[in-house]
């Protein structure tokens, strides 16, 4: 009798769960925002830096918490399916310890310009990111990517690395040259299935790949933004900008340049990890497995210069949103 009432009562947090789910999905299926998310809150002030890009004016979001000691900045480098928003915690982190912080939404992202006609690349970013920094006139930063911001932050220290600190890469994607693995697929068919999406698909691809199967209620504040996208005025011309930046990832590898990282570089892994763009469309008689990052850390490690490899054992995609406290010991090693 007692285990049938365990198995109930399992049964009806289980339904639960899913009911408190669907009402969660529904609710934010009224949310609606334009392409530069008007009305969405930010954690800190968003001030915007205007500069001319390929015969265009574009504005780049950005929150700025200048520095209370002789730390130097750190760049807080978003992923591909978030804005700046998401480095709340680190940021305070960062600020009480003395450093300011730097959280800029690129082009195409977050609160910054969806240009119409963009020719994006990792390296056009980069250039982007200087302009801005250079303008509030901060001087050898210490460069922090998360997933898409890891090659984006890649990029930027093989550029500029006479005027970086150190390069700080959490979770980053292109730890592998997709292309050698996957068929090349086209911006247009990354823009169809990015119209296709819906609520749902966005909460799923992130429970499944970022959170294995473990939903907490804060996740849904990541995922606001997107949904209101979804529904938005403008969701074409993002969803085309998404499909733009996804091109990149692949036609664009970083992992082929370690060796020319001349900063001290620090890798923040959580091993449990799998990304892997493009497993869904492996090139034919291709067994290699994608995105095991159990693996790939040390690999990675071992191929750049003067680095330093920090694992996180049992964590994810997302370290510093799955379990900032572990994530924090392991960060602050690398500022220090």
């Amino acid at each position: 009798m007692k285990i049938f009432q365990n198995r109930k009562s399992r049964y009806r947090m289980i339904v639960a769960m899913m009911l408190l789910s669907i009402g969660t999905i529904s609710a934010q299926a009224e949310v609606r925002y334009d392409a530069e998310l008007e009305g969405y809150e930010y954690p800190f002030p968003v001030e915007r830096f205007e500069f001319e890009s390929q015969q265009q004016t574009l504005d780049m979001a950005y929150m700025y918490l200048p520095g209370t000691t002789e730390k130097p900045t750190v760049v807080l480098l978003h992923g591909k399916n978030f804005s700046g928003a998401y480095w709340e915690q680190t940021a305070n982190l960062l600020q009480s310890l003395g450093y300011g912080v730097l959280i800029p939404d690129q082009i195409g992202f977050g609160k910054s310009t969806k240009p119409q006609h963009y020719q994006f690349s990792f390296a056009q970013l980069a250039d982007n990111t200087r302009a801005l920094i250079q303008n509030l006139k901060i001087e050898k930063p210490i460069i922090v990517g998360h997933s898409m911001g890891g090659m984006l932050a890649t990029r930027y220290t093989l550029m500029y690395g006479n005027e970086v600190d150190r390069l700080i890469l959490v979770n980053p994607i292109g730890l592998e040259d997709y292309l050698n693995y996957v068929q090349y697929k086209t911006i247009d068919f990354f823009y169809a299935n990015q119209l296709k999406q819906t609520a749902a698909d966005v909460k799923a691809y992130q429970l499944k790949y970022y959170y294995d199967g473990k939903w907490e209620s804060a996740y849904d504040d990541l995922i606001e933004f997107q949904i209101g996208w979804l529904n938005g005025p403008d969701w074409p011309q993002v969803a085309w900008n998404n499909a733009q930046t996804y091109d990149i990832i692949f036609t664009q590898p970083v992992c082929n340049e370690w060796s020319q990282l001349n900063v001290p570089t620090y890798l923040i892994i959580g091993t449990r990890d799998r990304t892997g763009p493009g497993r869904g469309w492996k090139k034919e008689g291709v067994t290699y497995l994608l995105g095991q990052y159990q693996e790939l850390g040390k690999k990675t490690a071992a191929a750049i210069p003067n680095a330093t490899l920090y694992e996180l054992e049992g964590l994810g995609h997302m370290p510093q949103i799955e379990d900032f406290g572990r994530f924090q010991v392991e960060f602050e090693k690398a500022l220090q």
